[in-house]
């Protein structure tokens, strides 16, 4: 970690600056002494015109970062190791959504994100937040196709957030990387939200390995967001690399990987060895909210059993399965083919009888009304043969509710 994290974090004494200044010396580390120590350009002026302690006086007007600090990239934004997904907030009321949001704050989570498609996911950060707008960072996103939706989507943003600007704004998911001169005009309503002060930093969020790697190439983009956790191919944990190295945010999303990944100290714990990642989890119940919470004081450690722990889980999940990222929907036929194609992983990573309710059984019987239109497959980001994955989880699941002996 920088000396401006570890500072922040109240884990070193100011005076503790001098030795990384010795280190950096003695070192052939290729970026400069600020950006080594992690200060930002205003810092930097600040140190250089004026002295040691008018730095010490702007570091000590920040409020300190609960836990494990990360740092954004080139944007500077410093929080700890907790994201607060708020996704699933469109899933509960909004009251409900309010003491979540509370909570988190309370707690000393700083870094909420949400989306325009996420339905009234950006109302409830409004409705809770907005009285400590100044201490805390939101990220939305527009999956606008043209600039007027683009306006249109940015001008409901901050009407709902009940703000007048957005820390990162993000293109999300798009099927290509948005760059200045493409012809749609997206790349330039950016910059000129940013002239206007209406987003501070540029973000781009992806599913598509080619789309992802592009932006970061680019270096049009101050954060990415992109799925990653543990299950990872060697590919997508070099894309985070990648974010390090041109000193761009990486946000973590799909931590859990949509529920797979079932221990959370595990996949915390994990998380910390990379530093310059942040990972935000998606909360819908209280209970959830708490196991994370209880990570900022005390962090798991990568013990040899969770790491026994991980490798298990990447045995029994390498190969091709549904990751839940939704793109695949709607489905013409009606299926939630986001939990029927990986049926059989959660009858054996969680208590089976959630699934076999007449509820879950009417939702899997639902897969006979496929009509193999092929959208589904055309979709998804990961190039999965979604109809057989259907096909294959139903039949285990008829296997299963016909008495067929699960592993959990």
């Amino acid at each position: 970690m920088t000396f401006k994290e570890l500072y922040l974090s109240g884990q070193v004494e100011f005076e503790e600056i001098d030795r990384f200044i010795s280190r950096w010396n003695n070192s052939d580390d290729e970026r400069t002494l600020a950006k080594y120590l992690g200060l930002n350009a205003e810092e930097e002026d600040v140190w250089i015109d004026d002295s040691d302690e008018a730095l010490q006086d702007m570091l000590d007007s920040y409020e300190k970062v609960a836990g494990t600090p990360v740092t954004l990239g080139r944007t500077g934004i410093i929080i700890n190791k907790n994201g607060f997904g708020a996704l699933p907030m469109q899933r509960v009321s909004m009251e409900a959504a309010r003491a979540l949001l509370r909570k988190a704050y309370d707690a000393g989570i700083r870094f909420f994100d949400t989306a325009r498609d996420y339905t009234d996911s950006e109302e409830k950060i409004g409705h809770a937040l907005s009285g400590v707008r100044d201490k805390i960072y939101i990220a939305t996103k527009t999956s606008a196709k043209t600039v007027d939706k683009f306006w249109q989507d940015l001008d409901t943003s901050l009407h709902n957030l009940k703000t007048d600007y957005v820390d990162i704004y993000q293109f999300h998911n798009p099927a290509f990387c948005p760059k200045p001169g493409d012809g749609s005009g997206l790349y330039e309503a950016m910059l000129k939200a940013r002239e206007q002060g209406m987003i501070r930093y540029i973000g781009i969020t992806n599913h598509r390995m080619a789309v992802a790697e592009e932006a970061v190439e680019s270096g049009l983009y101050d954060t990415l967001q992109f799925p990653f956790n543990y299950l990872s191919t060697e590919r997508e944990l070099a894309l985070a690399e990648s974010c390090r190295k041109q000193n761009m945010g990486f946000i973590a999303m799909k931590g859990l990987s949509g529920g797979l990944i079932t221990d959370s100290a595990v996949i915390y714990a994990w998380m910390l060895s990379h530093e310059n990642v942040l990972p935000i989890w998606g909360v819908q119940r209280e209970a959830e909210l708490d196991e994370f919470i209880s990570y900022i004081d005390n962090p798991p450690e990568l013990t040899d059993e969770r790491n026994a722990v991980i490798e298990k889980d990447r045995k029994e999940l390498a190969g091709s399965f549904c990751r839940a990222c939704g793109y695949c929907l709607p489905c013409p036929s009606g299926i939630e083919i986001n939990l029927c194609a990986r049926m059989s992983l959660l009858l054996r990573r969680m208590p089976p009888d959630d699934f076999l309710t007449e509820e879950g059984q009417a939702k899997m019987k639902k897969i006979e009304d496929c009509v193999h239109c092929g959208q589904c497959r055309a979709k998804c980001p990961y190039g999965l043969d979604t109809p057989t994955l259907l096909e294959e989880n139903y039949k285990d699941y008829k296997e299963v509710l016909a008495g067929k002996t699960v592993r959990n």
